[in-house]
């Protein structure tokens, strides 16, 4: 599956991004097509994260185009934009600490705005069978990996179309990366595409097709990830610490 050869979900076009003075973002342009697993790549700092804000519009570029099914979504406060189908993992999760499990998840579904009901609180347990024993466990009582799949779970919850997920295996242990490999597959069985951030070059093989490799900003290299894996002069050049 080729952007050229499939519905293309969404496209980044030449986006600058800026913190303050600070040009993060310099020109980035990507694609996804319905139905990928892509995956930003690269070290700490180089504009991953920064991607990701500016496409749920809660760092907004200062030129260039985000279109989510053919609009142009630039602009467009956070809030709105995830109702047109964006759900949004972010790296510090930003559960609510003081409410429950289960209360975290209704209040995201109590906000989704969007007509289709794909993800319920039965399909999201089936995802992750942990939450049963958890739901009125409080956000603060929750492990770091619990919280993740808090986070995630919270997000399928307003069924988006477009997933974001930034750095979804940082801090796990290796087992519990292995069941999010599970789990991100079974999200995209569902008919949800996938946009994630990480710096697990492992991880990012088992669950992508493609990968954007990014360095300073900019797009540097980009392809499918088994040939990214392959090619041992990219990955010391971008990718290796």
């Amino acid at each position: 599956m080729t952007p050229e050869s499939a519905h293309m979900i969404l496209k980044v076009d030449r986006i600058d991004t800026f913190y303050g003075q600070s040009h993060v973002l310099q020109g980035i342009s990507l694609s996804i097509v319905e139905g990928e697993v892509v995956s930003l790549l690269g070290r700490n700092g180089v504009g991953k994260t920064t991607t990701l804000r500016s496409i749920m519009g809660l760092t907004p570029p200062r030129s260039g185009k985000i279109l989510l099914h053919n609009i142009d979504i630039v602009g467009k406060p956070p809030f709105q934009i995830a109702q047109m189908g964006i759900g949004y993992m972010p790296d510090d999760r930003r559960i609510f600490p003081d409410l429950t499990l289960y209360e975290n998840l209704e209040l995201a579904r109590r906000l989704s705005k969007k007509g289709k009901v794909s993800w319920t609180f039965e399909k999201v347990y089936n995802l992750f069978p942990v939450f049963t024993d958890l739901k009125e466990r409080k956000g603060t009582q929750l492990s770091g990996g619990e919280q993740k799949m808090l986070a995630i779970g919270r997000a399928l919850m307003k069924n988006p179309d477009l997933l974001l997920l930034d750095e979804p295996s940082e801090g796990l242990a290796p087992l519990i990366v292995q069941n999010l490999t599970e789990v991100i597959a079974r999200i995209r069985s569902e008919g949800v595409t996938i946009l994630l951030a990480d710096q697990n070059l492992k991880f990012c093989r088992k669950t992508s097709d493609r990968g954007y490799i990014l360095e300073k900003g900019m797009v540097q290299h980009q392809g499918l990830m088994e040939e990214i894996w392959q090619n041992e002069e990219i990955l010391k050049k971008y990718l290796v610490v």
